[in-house]
């Protein structure tokens, strides 16, 4: 199975959220930012997991993704030197195979974007084999709640095995 896992992160969460869910799939699995993944970089994948952080109770607008540039209180400035996972899923190739979606998130009724990446996801012909996850951040700018690591790399593992059934 040829996997890759593409990821849109501004403070390092959703990236090592990103490299988690890698390892958990197996060696040979690429980690890459939404720049990294370009079309040749994903051609003939089976499966595709894509995931970004929620802001604004949603996946990050480039509109959002801007306005981050002067936040207060970050711990550092967002990283936009990849393009926002919308720009990525809008030009995405058709293919075929499977995909999943997660996204990084503060606990409570603040939003998703798992949902909108599957969606997209799917309409470019990558059919999803699991429901998508989230994974907690304890604040805006993180860190990740404890144990959200290990919660990722097991979610690897259980797709690996969906896609070995699929």
């Amino acid at each position: 199975m040829r996997a890759v896992v593409v990821y849109e992160s501004l403070w390092g969460n959703t990236a090592a959220i990103a490299r988690a869910i890698a390892e958990g799939l197996g060696s040979g699995t690429r980690c890459l930012s939404t720049r990294e993944a370009t079309p040749e970089a994903i051609a003939g994948c089976d499966l595709i997991v894509a995931g970004s952080p929620v802001i604004a109770f949603r996946m990050p607008s480039a509109k959002v993704r801007d306005s981050l540039r002067n936040e207060s209180g970050a711990p550092r400035p967002p990283d936009l030197s990849h393009p926002p996972m919308r720009e990525w899923l809008a030009s995405l190739t058709p293919g075929k195979g499977h995909s999943a979606a997660f996204d990084t998130r503060a606990k409570g009724p603040f939003g998703s974007a798992a949902p909108a990446i599957a969606k997209a996801l799917g309409a470019a012909g990558y059919q999803p084999i699991a429901k998508g996850r989230g994974f907690i951040v304890t604040g805006k700018f993180g860190p990740l709640r404890e144990g959200e690591i290990e919660r990722a790399r097991a979610w690897g593992k259980e797709l690996a095995e969906a896609a070995r059934r699929a």
